[in-house]
């Protein structure tokens, strides 16, 4: 395959689960922020913003405005929803001769809605379901229409990434709001994985229940050891000669880092949930720059998340 068709696969497959998850963590903090009417919403915003790896501007007060602003519909914030799924629509434009008609589609009406202000005018709540909705609506065409290919093992394997950044950003926001009650529960609905829990763990919810759920649960798609299972999958088939050892950097990477998180006692991880989740943000970048070593010219995603990821 082309190196510049696998890329913007990867990369479509990245830029929309960003938008998603970006779109569940909003959905999270705004409902948390309006349930505690004591949190300190400066603290909260800034905790999120740093999450996310953004820096806030100095000359403006850091509110939920500003993160609205800079998470969701600013165009010219690098992590905004609206700047990743207008990249998402560009990445498909450059293989576009490799997508169904229904998942250009897809991308090309969600790309409009954007950049014509249908979804900044949403009440915020509607705004974010409908993100998500649009994104289940993309993968899903994709599911549907693609051939079991090498772009569809790239486009895999760039959401399986983003989803294991993306859900470690999830518990990291979690871990900062502090409490066992309400953060944790947000969370677990915004994974869509609420009813999923309360079934697994007999209707105990406890922190420690909920971050094991969230890191470690082998069936769980939205999980991080999922997650990193389905991108050790996808690298498996993209190397599918390799007899011995892993020669591929990215392959190494994502597999150390299941191990470790299936293997080390629990107790040791969720010891510092917020670290942790930083230290599995960086396997997941250093994922990506060895996946595009290997496999890409290398034209895409070079200001992704201000060089984090």
């Amino acid at each position: 395959m082309l190196s510049r068709i696998a890329e913007s696969m990867f990369w479509i497959g990245r830029y929309v689960e960003r938008a998603e998850d970006t779109a569940r963590i909003l959905d999270v903090q705004t409902q948390h922020l309006l349930e505690d009417s004591t949190g300190d919403e400066q603290t909260t915003c800034r905790n999120l913003l740093s999450v996310m790896g953004v820096d806030p501007p100095d000359d403006r007060e850091v509110d939920l405005g500003l993160v609205l602003s800079l998470l969701a519909y600013d165009t010219d914030a690098p992590a905004s929803i609206a700047t990743v799924l207008a990249a998402a629509r560009e990445s498909a434009r450059r293989a576009r001769e490799t997508l169904s008609v229904t998942m250009w589609e897809a991308l090309n009406t969600t790309h409009r809605a954007v950049t014509t202000g249908q979804f900044q005018r949403m009440q915020q709540g509607n705004g974010f379901r409908w993100v998500r909705d649009r994104a289940a609506l993309i993968n899903g065409a994709a599911d549907a229409s693609m051939t079991r290919d090498e772009g569809w093992q790239f486009l895999v394997l760039g959401r399986m990434i983003e989803r294991a950044d993306m859900t470690s950003r999830l518990v990291a926001t979690a871990a900062l709001a502090g409490g066992v009650g309400s953060p944790w529960s947000n969370t677990l609905r915004a994974c869509g994985g609420h009813e999923a829990f309360l079934r697994t763990y007999k209707g105990l919810e406890t922190e420690r229940g909920a971050a094991e759920f969230l890191l470690l649960d082998r069936l769980f798609p939205r999980s991080v050891v999922f997650a990193l299972s389905r991108a050790e999958q996808c690298l498996d088939n993209l190397e599918s000669g390799q007899r011995a050892g892993f020669q591929n950097d990215a392959h190494r990477l994502v597999g150390r880092t299941r191990a470790e998180l299936e293997y080390r006692p629990l107790a040791d991880v969720i010891a510092d949930l917020p670290a942790e989740m930083e230290r599995l943000q960086l396997t997941c970048a250093r994922a990506t720059e060895a996946i595009s070593h290997r496999y890409f010219a290398g034209s895409e995603g070079t200001h992704w998340m201000g060089g984090r990821t």
